[in-house]
């Protein structure tokens, strides 16, 4: 190669800054690269790796946020589980000073101690339903409905909470009102059927020869917070009992179940002698038959004899026989605490006289807590009597009872209708049996609520597992695209640095050698 001998333009020199230039930036490239850790610092290294590394980001931010979300909704449901437990805890201890002032033992001042014991607890349980609250919220009081967690980086991926309403005047057991004349001209239904002598419906006359009954054959439609199903009243006749029992039979498909009552009053209108068969079987077919006679007078021990002979027979009938005083007035209460009917003739197969020949002692059929005369008499030659007591229908939501004027009943249940645990009073007998089947029911509530609670924590709990686990693929994927490869990136950098110091040389030589030429000059 020829010396040129040109001073005005180094082209040699010009190359090799170009090539330091091309040096310099690929130098740059690479310490960045180590300093950030990042192959893709910005849309000009790679602009297809940037757009891809950028929508990683988006779904990355956005699933570290639900993931948040979904801690913050499993504290909340938690919060509502707790408070819902102490509720549980506290209506526990209510049922059971129920059953204690339900037991004869006690005095009326008894009870009414027992019920400032429940009142005080009582209390307790609303002041938990309208103070828990998480954030500020409200979240036992009904309020919190239909609130949705954002458990995911995108729209609409979302879980729906809502924590039912809590408060005493929002749990209890669901009660159907009566409807028709089967509980009301011929019988009675008072406190939802759970008041001695106010549970029950009667047909007098001839019912040892079959057809008496106020029920009417044919089917009810339960349809409950679960499902519906069908249930058969056989007969005119068909005990409480029974009614209640095809209840139960299908509550696991309704949601909706069942007991029964039969709890009748008479007043003597006319003292003597008096003598029966009672039974606890239908009108044409009376079952666990037993004759009972004495002597009634009007007064406070009028009708002692009769009652120890009734309960005499207790153990055959199941049948138990009590008194109180209604107005001034005595009343004997027969009892059938299952719900079988209550069967009084003459004789098994008698089909025209009441009381057996020769009583002279006449019982009025009266509804037990006011003492107004309903149904018919017993007396001599007058007719038998057939008792059918009350199907207490219970559920801790509302329900419909189609075809429910059959066996006296509206057909539905969309309220408490003074069953919520707002209304108990355990200061009477029945009081506090009432106050049992209302706690029973809102004690299910309450747990139906709680699990539904940990069915939606543990749901909460599995998206938030499922977020942490797509997050950290998400972020080994835009590893992948973004993230420096060290190691490479080291390598790169030192040959750079190389090629650099050389570039540099290089152009040390090709400036010294242009100024070689200056030694011609003269």
């Amino acid at each position: 190669m020829s010396i040129s001998g040109i001073i005005n333009t180094n082209v040699s020199a010009l190359n090799t800054l170009n090539a330091l230039n091309g040096t310099q930036g690929s130098l740059n490239t690479y310490l960045q690269q180590l300093s950030t850790g990042k192959s893709i610092n910005g849309p000009q290294d790679n602009p297809a790796g940037y757009a891809i590394a950028q929508r990683f980001q988006t779904q990355i931010n956005g699933l570290n946020q639900a993931i948040s979300n979904g801690n913050q909704g499993v504290s909340l449901v938690q919060t509502a589980t707790g408070a819902i437990q102490n509720q549980t805890s506290l209506l526990q201890q209510i049922r059971t000073t129920a059953v204690q002032a339900a037991n004869a033992s006690n005095t009326t001042q008894d009870r009414q101690a027992l019920q400032g014991v429940v009142s005080q607890l009582l209390a307790q349980v609303q002041t938990i339903a309208t103070q828990t609250q998480f954030n500020g919220q409200n979240i036992l009081d009904g309020t919190f409905a239909g609130a949705a967690f954002q458990v995911g980086a995108n729209s609409n991926q979302i879980i729906n909470v809502s924590v039912g309403n809590t408060q005493n005047n929002a749990m209890g057991n669901y009660v159907t009102a009566t409807s028709g004349s089967v509980y009301t001209s011929s019988g009675a239904y008072e406190m939802n059927g759970y008041a001695a002598g106010g549970a029950f419906t009667v047909s007098s006359g001839a019912v040892g020869a079959g057809g008496a009954g106020n029920f009417t054959s044919g089917t009810l439609g339960v349809s409950g917070s679960v499902g519906s199903a069908a249930v058969t009243v056989t007969s005119a006749d068909e005990s409480a009992y029974s009614l209640a029992q095809s209840v139960n039979q299908v509550s696991a498909q309704t949601g909706v179940s069942a007991s029964a009552y039969t709890s009748t009053a008479f007043t003597v209108t006319t003292t003597g002698s008096i003598s029966f068969t009672l039974s606890n079987g239908s009108s044409g077919s009376p079952t666990n038959a037993v004759n009972i006679s004495a002597t009634v007078s009007n007064g406070q021990s009028g009708l002692s004899s009769l009652v120890t002979a009734i309960n005499n027979q207790a153990a055959i009938t199941g049948i138990s026989a009590s008194t109180q005083t209604v107005n001034g007035a005595q009343e004997l209460v027969l009892t059938q605490s299952q719900g079988q009917n209550i069967v009084i003739q003459a004789g098994s197969g008698a089909a025209t006289s009441g009381l057996s020949s020769g009583s002279t002692a006449v019982l009025q059929t009266v509804d037990g807590t006011t003492g107004a005369a309903v149904g018919g008499t017993l007396s001599s030659g007058s007719g038998g009597m057939l008792v059918q007591g009350v199907v207490q229908f219970q559920s801790s939501s509302s329900y419909a009872i189609g075809n429910g004027a059959a066996i006296g009943f509206s057909s539905q249940a969309a309220s408490l209708s003074g069953s919520a645990i707002s209304n108990i009073n355990v200061s009477t007998a029945a009081g506090a049996q009432q106050a049992i089947s209302i706690l029973d029911q809102a004690i299910n509530y309450l747990n139906q609520q709680n699990g539904a609670l940990g069915a939606i924590q543990n749901r909460i709990q599995a998206s938030v597992a499922n977020d942490q686990t797509t997050a950290t693929n998400l972020q080994s994927a835009q590893s992948v695209v973004q993230d420096a490869n060290i190691a490479q990136a080291t390598s790169q950098l030192t040959k750079y640095q190389i090629l650099q110091q050389a570039g540099i040389s290089t152009l040390a030589q090709e400036n010294a050698l242009q100024q070689s030429y200056l030694k011609l000059l003269p």
